[in-house]
């Protein structure tokens, strides 16, 4: 049987390869590991509440400087990524997706609880047969206590 050269050079459907890319962000900013945000997201705007960004050291600088990080390395939450919807254009090697995310976090002293919730709108193209981020816009319409999550909310406080 030989392989249709029309194919992704991925061997995996392009629809998952995105949603891999959605839920990698997820694990990279729960781990604390903002030098692999900086890499996952090197090719992209990165559109939240501040100023957009783009290039692996802005990104990672800005998750360095927003988000609070504990003795574990990491921010103690859980990014749950939920209603994605991916649109693949095979030919133009294009993405877009729209998914709902709803952040949870744990502390000794704080029980575990939602601390915010949103949308992602993200964009991605395909590079030398690889799937990127070229956008994500972050809007978090539900906030709840944040103050053990971001810094400027802490300094507030």
């Amino acid at each position: 049987m030989s392989i249709s050269p029309h194919l992704p050079a991925d061997p995996m459907p392009s629809y998952r390869a995105v949603e891999n890319l959605i839920a990698r962000y997820a694990e990279l900013v729960d781990d604390g590991d903002f030098a692999g945000l900086g890499v996952l997201l090197a090719d992209a705007t990165f559109i939240g509440s501040g100023e957009p960004v783009s290039g692996r050291d802005a990104v990672e600088r800005l998750f360095r400087e927003t988000l609070i990080v504990y003795a574990d390395g990491t921010p103690r939450t859980q990014h749950v990524t939920t209603n994605v919807a991916i649109e693949v254009d095979e030919q133009a090697g294009t993405a877009v997706a729209r998914s709902y995310v709803t952040v949870l976090q744990a502390l000794p002293d704080l029980p575990l609880q939602p601390i915010a919730g949103g949308r992602y709108r993200d964009r991605f193209e395909r590079r030398e047969g690889q799937w990127r981020f070229v956008e994500r816009r972050v809007c978090i319409n539900l906030v709840g206590d944040v103050s053990r999550h971001l810094r400027e909310a802490a300094a507030e406080k």
